[in-house]
């Protein structure tokens, strides 16, 4: 466990400890927080401090990219947990923003449904946001907060494999940080995520069909039942195969 590769919050933890709570979105979507910007495309990039790694996990579970939910949450946990180490404090704000909010919880119903929890050893897939942390190594393909004319970036415009900027994100962050986890069980969130992946794997087990878990994915329940079945035969094969079941 530690700190992501290219890690940026030595260059912002100052910056973000002399905001006052609570935050207002502007407090976070300005220059002083504003990484990258390509105004043709109509994106913008800020940085969120989700820089903590968990080498040792046996799933990942990967987003498209924090949004400004998460990224306020991240912002109030650093400044609620100063008194930390960069490292742990980092954990702590892995496990209080990641997915946070209703997403969140979808996720976790979903992931019970699947009976996740029975191959981890623990009683239900909330621990992972907790005392189970160390089974788990959430993040997304894109590690900062992506914008698209202003809004939450959903993943589905621009392309991410035809956009420079965002493959660059991919590329410099994801794929190297993901590279140093054991063959992990990949628990991509979406259809958008799951192209990217297929993109860059080709054997890595990923599994495939689970929706997006976002409240504004009104198609995720339907998806979720007509994929139910086959994603449970995927997670009972590669526990089987990899031998972490209990």
């Amino acid at each position: 466990m530690g700190i992501v590769t290219g890690a940026k919050f030595h260059l912002y933890k100052e910056k973000i400890l002399s905001l006052q709570l609570p935050l207002s979105d502007h407090d976070l979507l300005n220059s002083t927080f504003l990484l990258e910007k390509d105004v043709q495309k109509k994106l913008e990039v800020y940085y969120t401090p989700f820089d903590y790694i968990n080498e040792y996990a046996k799933m990942v579970i990967a987003g498209i990219t924090p949004g400004l939910h998460q990224m306020k949450k991240a912002y109030t946990t650093v400044i609620e947990n100063r008194h930390l180490s960069d490292e742990e404090l980092l954990h702590q704000v892995k496990k209080s923003a990641s997915f946070e909010g209703s997403m969140r919880n979808n996720l976790i119903s979903m992931l019970d449904e699947l009976e996740l929890p029975r191959y981890l050893g623990i009683s239900s897939s909330s621990q992972l946001f907790g005392e189970a942390s160390h089974l788990v190594y959430t993040t997304s393909i894109l590690p900062y907060a992506v914008f698209y004319n202003h809004q939450n970036f959903n993943g589905s415009r621009p392309n991410i494999l035809k956009t420079d900027i965002l493959l660059a994100y991919v590329n410099k962050y994801f794929m190297k940080d993901i590279s140093k986890i054991e063959n992990p069980l990949i628990i991509p969130l979406g259809v958008n995520v799951s192209k990217v992946l297929t993109y860059f794997y080709n054997e890595i087990p990923i599994l495939r069909g689970f929706p997006h878990p976002s409240g504004s994915n009104g198609h995720r329940h339907r998806q979720f039942r007509e994929n139910k079945e086959d994603m449970s035969r995927q997670i009972e094969n590669y526990f089987t195969d990899h031998s972490l079941g209990v």
